[in-house]
């Protein structure tokens, strides 16, 4: 048996652990809280400065401690939430501290103006896009927290309850199924499954859901199979078509939240040429259109840039380049008055961050869903002369770590 310490626990780490030290090296311990003491072992030797920890009891537990609502939730169980053994309002606590410690230690502002987070209504049953794994024992689940496998389940209470109805009424049998993945309109009770193959063959389907099913091609290409190849959503009173293979946020209200918020901080007055860089779909696109002379939508995904070029038909003041931002932006001869940046969790290139800079807009909002690269980049705005002026965290993925928030830069 190993050998077990007591520690007691005083912070919270970006990724979602508690934060104590023994014998001069900081322990991370996942599972566990602020203001804890815990026993623990060590999974590892660790590093000379820190090591990662196995939470073994709670021997005093934070009142902000709750039961987790779902059975499967755990370090044996589940890896898709790290947080419902906390009470909702201390996991938007931690998301807001977490940034600060990210945009100070990292972006070295010394004092980031970072807004109370945007909470979700409930903090459950907000998802509406999942993706699901065969388990070794039979059924779907997700990815388990330690890496042995996937972790077969039966519902999942951070599901919107559109998924939830699709997946508890699904009977598969489905030979050489790598990935399912379930999808909806929250606003407009689409719903899709998307199914991913060994050898790209397409599944034996009956279907007794009013579902569009596609299969998803290892070359990232799509094929209707029952239905359409698409979904539509609702937000902020403009409606989108989303392919299979488009990203799209998670979280439909929140969406909404994000783009008041971007809207807000661009404060357009209707003669401005404002790029929107990452675009997707167009989230943003088509709300900014309405408010500037020129959009210039920038986008690497094919399947995203057919549903922008659709979402976007009938505003005649959208120029839409394909590509990555990093090749297309020094390429880009036209001059900038804002511009709106939505990376992936990587952030920003280097190459495409002084491309930027250089065409010298007056406002950059920066939608970010990683704290650590949006202080980096934070810190290389400032540098070139940008001013973080504030931060809006919104969340976006209540019972997790991550952590969504639109950052406002003025030269």
């Amino acid at each position: 048996m190993r050998e077990s310490y007591t520690l007691q626990l005083t912070a919270i780490a970006h990724g979602g652990a508690a934060l104590g030290r023994y014998e001069g090296r900081v322990i991370f311990v996942p599972y566990a809280l602020p203001g804890e003491t815990v026993r623990v072992t060590f999974d590892t030797e660790g590093k000379e400065r820190y090591a990662f920890a196995r939470l073994v009891e709670v021997i005093v537990p934070s009142q902000d401690r709750v039961e987790p609502l779902c059975p499967y939730f755990g370090q044996t169980g589940c890896g898709g939430c790290q947080w419902q053994h906390a009470a909702y309002p201390a996991q938007l606590r931690y998301k807001e501290t977490i940034l600060a410690d990210q945009l100070a230690r990292i972006g070295k502002i010394t004092t980031p103006p970072v807004k109370p987070m945007l909470p979700d209504a409930s903090g459950w049953a907000y998802r509406n896009h999942a993706r699901f794994h065969p388990a070794a024992e039979g059924g779907l689940g997700f990815q388990a927290a330690d890496g042995s496998g996937v972790v077969a389940i039966e519902d999942c209470p951070v599901l919107h309850p559109l998924l939830s109805e699709m997946y508890v009424a699904l009977d598969l049998e489905c030979e050489g199924l790598l990935a399912l993945s379930l999808r909806a309109g929250c606003a407009t009770g689409d719903r899709m499954l998307i199914f991913e193959m060994e050898d790209d063959l397409p599944p034996a389907l009956e279907v007794d859901l009013p579902v569009s099913c596609v299969l998803l091609l290892s070359d990232g290409l799509h094929v209707n199979l029952i239905g359409r190849n698409y979904i539509t959503e609702i937000v902020a009173g403009r409606r989108y078509r989303i392919s299979a293979p488009s990203f799209f946020q998670v979280n439909t209200p929140q969406a909404d939240r994000l783009v008041h918020t971007v809207l807000e901080y661009l404060d357009l007055r209707g003669n401005e040429t404002v790029l929107d860089a990452c675009c997707g779909v167009g989230l943003f696109t088509v709300h900014l259109a309405e408010r500037a002379a020129l959009v210039i939508g920038v986008e690497l995904s094919p399947a995203a840039v057919a549903d922008l070029l659709e979402n976007t038909t009938e505003q005649a003041n959208v120029e839409v380049i394909e590509g990555p931002v990093e090749i297309v932006l020094p390429e880009l001869e036209t001059s900038l008055d804002a511009a709106v940046v939505d990376p992936p969790r990587a952030g920003l290139e280097r190459v495409a961050l002084d491309a930027l800079v250089e065409r010298r807009p007056g406002r950059i909002v920066y939608v970010s869903c990683d704290p650590a690269t949006l202080a980096r980049d934070a810190r290389r705005l400032n540098e070139a002369g940008y001013s973080l002026v504030e931060v809006q965290p919104v969340d976006m993925f209540p019972q997790t770590c991550h952590i969504e928030s639109v950052a406002l830069f003025a030269r």
